[in-house]
């Protein structure tokens, strides 16, 4: 036991990332069954399908779950009202200031925890009086920090930082992995990668295979001017490539990206009009083929111990 299992009341410090398109209810269910602490990917959810997902995810799990909330979400205010209502009890906040809803979401009981990607943001955080933090380096995928620190230069910093409860994230996808950030002071992890490209998740197959078979280097971060993104070697990363090369404003960066990119990538797995995004260590699982939340879960445990056993 340690802060962060008795905060949320799970076996495991493994926390599951609110992944957009890949994180539903059977994820979020399967994580939590396992020990860990699953998550309900709210961005790429309309509110009446965010409140389908928490009722079945509470069906299939009897052990605690939450929900992933960007703050840019644009009906933030209904949908935090419907996580209210449906008796959420843990949300994790992100891509934007936890003080407007900290307070709000305290006042009902829920466990709020901020995503941060700088020392500087930990504090903000932690005076807006979350619960806990977690420090996501520049190695994540999807959406992530301007500043490119990396998790291992990021959690001794944000530890320096900050008192509260701290989770790692990004590039973390193995029980060594996990080790080592314990070592830099973090006392959980979130782990996205190895849970997107799971059985359980609602990513499209045809995304999962192709993660699966990447190489070193084959992710990189652009949309800076937008929000930083980490995409997947392919068509639109080479297009995006291009259009920053050649000093694309915002306006004709964010025409490119257009509507739906994300959905048609990951979701329906569109691998040529697609926006792929994934995390650096998908590399590390190369020809490891699409597991089970439940195998992934008893590895990185299993090699947790191993290697903690090794070192004493």
């Amino acid at each position: 036991m340690n802060r962060i299992t008795s905060l949320f009341g799970i076996t495991y410090p493994i926390i599951q990332g609110g992944m957009v398109w890949c994180s539903g209810w059977r994820l979020a269910s399967a994580v939590s069954n396992a020990g860990g602490l699953g998550l309900l990917g709210a961005g790429s959810m309309h509110p009446d399908t965010l409140r389908e997902h928490i009722r079945k995810c509470r069906e299939a799990t009897s052990r605690p779950f939450g929900v992933n909330l960007p703050l840019m979400y644009p009906q933030i205010d209904e949908v935090m009202q419907l996580v209210a209502d449906e008796g959420v009890r843990i949300v994790f906040t992100s891509a934007g200031s936890p003080r407007k809803w900290t307070g709000w979401l305290h006042e009902r009981g829920i466990t709020v925890v901020h995503v941060v990607s700088s020392s500087v943001f930990a504090r903000k955080a932690e005076e807006a009086g979350v619960d806990a933090i977690v420090a996501e380096g520049f190695e994540a995928g999807g959406h992530n920090g301007r500043e490119e620190t990396t998790t291992l230069c990021l959690i001794p910093a944000v530890r320096r930082a900050t008192e509260l409860p701290l989770i790692a994230a990004g590039g973390i996808a193995t029980g060594a992995a996990m080790l080592a950030v314990e070592a830099l002071g973090a006392e959980g992890v979130q782990i996205g990668t190895r849970f997107a490209l799971t059985a359980e998740s609602s990513a499209s197959e045809v995304f999962k295979d192709y993660c699966l078979n990447l190489n070193e280097g084959d992710t990189r971060l652009l949309l800076k001017k937008l929000s930083p993104t980490r995409l997947v070697k392919g068509k639109f990363l080479d297009e995006v490539s291009q259009a920053e090369d050649a000093g694309a404003s915002v306006d004709e960066l964010r025409t490119l990206l257009g509507k739906g990119r994300a959905k048609r990538g990951i979701f329906e797995g569109d691998l040529e009009e697609g926006e792929l995004e994934i995390g650096q260590v998908a590399s590390l699982l190369k020809g490891k083929g699409i597991q089970t939340v439940a195998e992934v879960m008893k590895e990185l445990t299993g090699e947790y111990e191993e290697r903690l056993s090794a070192l004493r």
